[in-house]
């Protein structure tokens, strides 16, 4: 990865290639564009190789992406992921590239109407928690960096939680609001251990209200009880626009993870009562 994929002139990684590592083309092939997914998940990926091995090398490659993505992914006033990237980590706008994952659902239109005034609500509370993860095994205190933190929940719960009929929504202007109102399970897992995670830095009731309002439309509209899976995408107020328990892109990655990660969340305010 470190031969093929970094970007060693701008920084970052690029993400589309062919299989003898050419880099791919330009617009829908995804050979130009960077985007906020592949760095957060690279952030996930380098925390656990530096856990496991110790090296310095990888503890420096770790520090580099979460740099990059505090200073150039996430907006700078509203602290909010912006999607996607030229290689210069000029703005891009949000395109559909050949290879997708999530936008199987929306019309063939190969750009957004929002196209450089998008965020996700699942995406920022996902990469809040994994960067409080991340500085965890890094011995740093995730309180240096409160003041983001703060920012980034904040947002998530004033824009991003249907208070009305429960759940997360999919994603909105980065000023607040909300563009897509429709319920997709990953985004409902992943913000369900920020939130708790919120609820263990701050120890802010609006957290944990928030949290109460997801974890119910989790365990009453989303989990497909008779199959043990979670439905991928639902109306507004709870009703399975998808019926199909996989797709491309949907694996238990999200769902088992989130049940996991709350449980450990949970099992430390328990004993913060005790």
């Amino acid at each position: 990865m470190q031969k093929y994929c970094a970007d060693t002139y701008y920084g970052g990684y690029f993400e589309m290639f062919s299989r003898d590592w050419i880099l791919a083309g330009l617009g829908a092939v995804g050979g130009d564009r960077k985007t906020l997914d592949v760095h957060m998940h690279l952030m996930e990926a380098f925390t656990t190789l530096y856990e496991c091995s110790g090296e310095e090398v990888h503890r420096r490659k770790l520090l580099e992406d979460i740099d990059l993505l505090l200073n150039r992914i996430n907006h700078p006033v509203y602290k909010t992921g912006i999607p996607q990237f030229y290689k210069d980590w000029s703005i891009a706008p949000q395109i559909k590239f050949d290879i997708i994952w999530g936008w199987d659902r929306f019309s063939e239109e190969g750009q957004k109407g929002n196209a450089t005034d998008n965020t996700c609500y699942g995406h920022n509370a996902e990469f809040a928690w994994l960067l409080i993860h991340a500085l965890e095994i890094l011995k740093t205190d995730p309180k240096v960096y409160a003041d983001t933190f703060k920012i980034i929940f904040d947002h998530t719960i004033n824009n991003g939680i249907d208070y009305e009929l429960g759940g997360v929504y999919v994603e909105g202007p980065h000023s607040g609001g909300v563009y897509d109102k429709e319920k997709e399970f990953w985004q409902q897992a992943e913000v369900l251990i920020g939130l708790l995670d919120a609820v263990i830095l701050f120890g802010d009731e609006k957290y944990w209200e928030a949290y109460k309002n997801v974890h119910r439309f989790v365990f009453e509209k989303v989990i497909n009880k008779g199959v043990g899976e979670w439905f991928p995408l639902l109306s507004r107020k709870g009703d399975p626009i998808w019926t199909h328990m996989g797709h491309s892109w949907k694996i238990n990655y999200h769902t088992v993870r989130a049940m996991v990660q709350s449980i450990e969340r949970l099992d430390v305010l328990i004993e913060k009562e005790n």
